[in-house]
């Protein structure tokens, strides 16, 4: 190939065509006859960049285009970018360089004129074209030393959420209005999930209620078998309270990139708009609200707080059970399910009636690991009461037979609660055990969690201060618990608006005075 060439200051714009030798099949070069038309043949630049790092020369070269006008308008860019950093700065001359070497190469545009000389002044990388997937990917593996459920939580968001929607876009380029279009196709998926569970729900009912005998019978429980094998299984919807996590994990990845200096100081991830996220709010099981679920199945609330009544009647239910103490010092000092697995015998001071609480154990898929508390509060010192004492006591003999009888074989772990060989008590199992003597006691369902919220309703129900109880759970502010338990507060500010009432000597009431409750309804269990 030859070509025709015109040089002008700081770089070349050359014509080239590729025209050749009937005769003699090589290129005519100079002499192609066709070159005195200017239209002939096309354009291409070449411009001289900076020695690569280790002394070798380079050019930039581009070609294809179809006038002079814009070879000349690339090549005017091409200097512009390579003027960009101060005369005595090899290092940005080599940065400016490699940038348009890898175009070059890449056979990409340009990099806009403004964007680079900005990233230049603020020392961030100058041929920045890293996707996100490709950042969160980089941010995550700089998170391994984050507690494994909030790494895990960071994890699943990113793969289920952040990657899918957002993984292709530019780093640099993300704008709200793209998190906006990924939150709106979780909403949508949601209202899809929410017809497809209720689908399948209907089906497995329907399935429910068709008789094994009759030939007719078992084609219909066949059909009915293959269609919901063919729908799609139960999903969770994200909801609000997810999005807004979703929301946190996008905006901590960001602000790590602007520190770093990869992406402009705007974050879009706070300014995207979700709808309020909402604290689901504490409910006691009052007569009513036991026998709404009776009739219905359905808890008003998904914290839910047993009434003084109803702990008492779990705990009579697990009096006998090994781990009995473990229910009673959550249900009574508000411990977490992994702090009361990880108590150890060296945190328990009973001769002073205290505990501290300076561990736990985390469950992180189906292992478990040692941590520390969720939070520096949950670090804290738990006063005792003697009908606990007492219990700790009565539990360390079981404890100590246990370990007599396993011999050799008893495992040493230090802690106060473990399975018969002394091996770390598992959480999951330990929520399973609670389910079911709940269960076997006939009573209103609350989660293992819930139980710590009782112990709450009866501090608070008793006149202790919001401040102890607060201190006492391992809350950071009084505002968290106080934002918790703000119904049961209303409950039990109802129930002392009553006892005033009831304190006026009154020779007739009004009909809409209720008789109290039987006791049975306020347990929620039969007579």
């Amino acid at each position: 190939m030859t070509s025709t060439t015109t040089t002008s200051s700081g770089g070349t714009t050359i014509r080239r065509c590729s025209c050749r030798n009937p005769e003699t099949g090589k290129n005519y070069g100079k002499s192609c006859p066709k070159l005195a038309n200017r239209r002939h043949g096309t354009w291409a630049i070449r411009h001289e960049l900076a020695n690569r790092s280790d002394g070798t020369r380079r050019e930039f070269r581009r070609s294809g285009f179809e006038t002079s006008a814009e070879a000349t308008k690339e090549l005017n860019k091409v200097r512009a970018l390579l003027a960009i950093p101060d005369e005595d700065d090899p290092a940005g001359h080599l940065a400016v360089s490699d940038t348009l070497e890898a175009c070059a190469k890449n056979k990409e545009p340009l990099p806009d004129y403004d964007e680079t000389r900005r990233r230049y002044a603020t020392g961030q990388s100058l041929h920045s074209k890293i996707t996100v997937v490709d950042w969160l990917d980089e941010w995550l593996a700089g998170k391994k030393r984050l507690r494994s459920t909030s790494l895990k939580r960071y994890e699943s968001d990113v793969r289920v959420h952040l990657k899918p929607h957002l993984g292709h876009l530019r780093l640099d380029r993300l704008r709200v209005a793209d998190l906006d279009r990924m939150f709106e196709a979780i909403n949508d998926a949601n209202v899809e999930i929410i017809e497809q569970n209720a689908l399948r729900r209907a089906a497995l009912n329907e399935l429910k209620t068709i008789p094994w005998k009759g030939a007719e019978n078992r084609a219909r429980r066949k059909w009915l078998k293959a269609s919901i094998d063919e729908m799609p299984p139960f999903r969770k919807p994200t909801r609000t309270n997810s999005q807004h996590t979703i929301k946190r994990t996008l905006r901590a990845a960001l602000n790590t990139a602007i520190a770093q200096q990869i992406i402009p100081p705007f974050n879009p991830a706070e300014h995207v708009e979700l709808n309020p996220a909402s604290r689901a709010k504490a409910m006691v099981w009052t007569a009513e609200r036991v026998r709404h679920w009776k009739r219905t199945g359905e808890k008003p609330s998904p914290v839910m707080v047993w009434t003084p009544e109803q702990t008492g009647a779990f705990l009579d239910q697990v009096a006998t059970h090994r781990l009995y103490t473990l229910w009673h010092l959550i249900a009574f000092r508000g411990l977490r399910r992994g702090e009361a697995c990880g108590l150890r015998w060296m945190d328990i001071d009973l001769a002073h009636q205290s505990m501290t609480v300076a561990t736990q154990l985390v469950q992180s898929g189906w292992q478990v690991h040692e941590a520390a508390p969720k939070t520096d509060s949950g670090e804290r010192l738990v006063a005792l009461d003697a009908e606990s004492v007492d219990s700790l006591r009565e539990h360390q003999k079981r404890q100590r037979k246990e370990q007599a009888r396993w011999g050799a074989a008893w495992k040493t772990t230090g802690r106060v609660f473990t399975d018969e060989d002394g091996s770390l008590l598992h959480p999951a199992k330990v929520s399973l055990m609670f389910t079911r003597e709940l269960e076997a006691a006939g009573l209103p369902p609350v989660r293992l969690h819930d139980l710590r919220h009782g112990a709450a309703t009866l501090a608070l129900a008793a006149g202790v201060d919001i401040k102890i109880v607060s201190e006492m759970l391992g809350h950071s502010d009084t505002h968290i618990t106080r934002d918790i338990y703000q119904s049961v507060l209303d409950d039990l500010a109802r129930e002392a608006a009553e006892a005033v009432v009831k304190l006026v000597p009154r020779q007739r009431r009004t009909r809409t005075t209720k008789k109290s409750e039987p006791p049975h309804e306020a347990t929620g269990r039969t007579a």
